[in-house]
């Protein structure tokens, strides 16, 4: 039997925890959640917290899987330490990739709009709820709670933290292997604006959840490669 990877660190995405990585299953591959932190402080920068986040990476050259805000800070990681490979679901890749309407709320700090209280305490909020969902791609039951959970517990800082370094990326760099995973039914990262190596059809934001048995059969593949790679031949 061929060997594939022995570790994949995976990120999660804004406004959801290592639960959205349940149904992923890849052969002989440890899937390990490597979890959010607080910024230590607002002006915390990416490169900073993404050091902070790669003191909990135990193996060397891992891979790296994230999804959305996730997989950018999959990029920021894989500038600072050897990788064998990033993989992206539902994410970006570059700041060329931001929809418009997120580099127009960057340059208008539209973060700073944001309550500093917790948003559960807000009530009129929970009325835009079924919005915010529509465009996650949130539209089961699970994927729902997931959600609101997030914006019930979410840290004001962290809030308004992770929407700025978002909204006003900036990167052209990519890891020498990347793999980017996108469903061409995406709301939030429209497909039209992004350039994936692997598109899942009628995928949406939420698509590790939805459409985890295509996912899992593209990374065992993408691992298989990496571990057994074609051999050159003249």
């Amino acid at each position: 039997m061929k060997k594939t990877l022995d570790h994949i660190y995976c990120l999660s995405g804004l406004g959801a925890d290592q639960r959205i990585f349940k149904n992923l299953a890849i052969p002989q591959t440890n899937l390990l959640p490597l979890g959010w932190v607080l910024p230590q402080q607002k002006s915390e920068g990416l490169n900073e917290y993404a050091r902070r986040l790669a003191v909990n990476i135990k193996h060397e050259q891992p891979v790296l899987m994230g999804v959305s805000f996730g997989g950018m800070m999959a990029i920021e990681i894989a500038k600072l330490i050897p990788v064998k490979a990033v993989i992206l679901i539902s994410s970006i890749k570059s700041s060329q990739e931001l929809p418009f309407w997120m580099k127009f709320f960057g340059k208008c700090k539209a973060e700073y709009l944001l309550p500093s209280v917790p948003l559960k305490s807000i009530k009129p909020l929970s009325a835009i709820r079924p919005i915010q969902n529509y465009f996650l791609g949130a539209d089961t039951a699970e994927t729902i709670a997931i959600a609101n959970e997030f914006r019930d517990n979410v840290d004001p800082l962290y809030l308004k933290w992770s929407l700025r370094n978002i909204f006003n990326w900036k990167n052209e760099w990519s890891p020498p292997q990347i793999f980017h995973i996108h469903g061409d039914k995406d709301k939030l990262f429209p497909i039209s604006k992004v350039k994936p190596t692997h598109v899942i059809k009628n995928g949406g934001h939420f698509m590790v959840m939805s459409h985890f048995d295509e996912i899992n059969k593209i990374v065992a593949e993408i691992c298989s490669g990496l571990n057994n790679p074609t051999p050159f031949r003249t």
